[in-house]
């Protein structure tokens, strides 16, 4: 039963410094509370699109540079194939000529 008691007078206590806390608040007035979610909105709105142009062009940038990688790759590519080709046409034409002259 003392338990109980306590613990009214303790949440009478708490709600009591809580109002009392609640009335130390400045409370923002509505042309503060229009003029900060105004700047709010337009700070977010300016870096959506600044995010989306730096995307559009890092995309651009990637597709253009991912296919020029890709021409300049299979370029290298057949031309070491090409000159593997050649090079071992050479050899086989110089064993066969080898073989001949012996």
């Amino acid at each position: 039963m003392a338990k109980e008691v306590k613990n009214k007078k303790e949440t009478r206590h708490f709600f009591k410094d809580f109002k009392a806390e609640l009335k130390k608040v400045i409370w923002p007035t509505p042309k503060q509370v229009a003029n900060n979610t105004t700047a709010v909105i337009t700070i977010v709105l300016i870096t959506a699109i600044i995010v989306f142009v730096l995307d559009l062009a890092f995309e651009k940038l990637n597709t253009h540079g991912i296919d020029r990688l890709k021409t300049i790759v299979s370029k290298e590519e057949n031309n070491t194939i090409s000159n593997e080709v050649n090079r071992n046409t050479i050899e086989n034409n110089q064993i066969d000529s080898n073989t001949v002259q012996q």
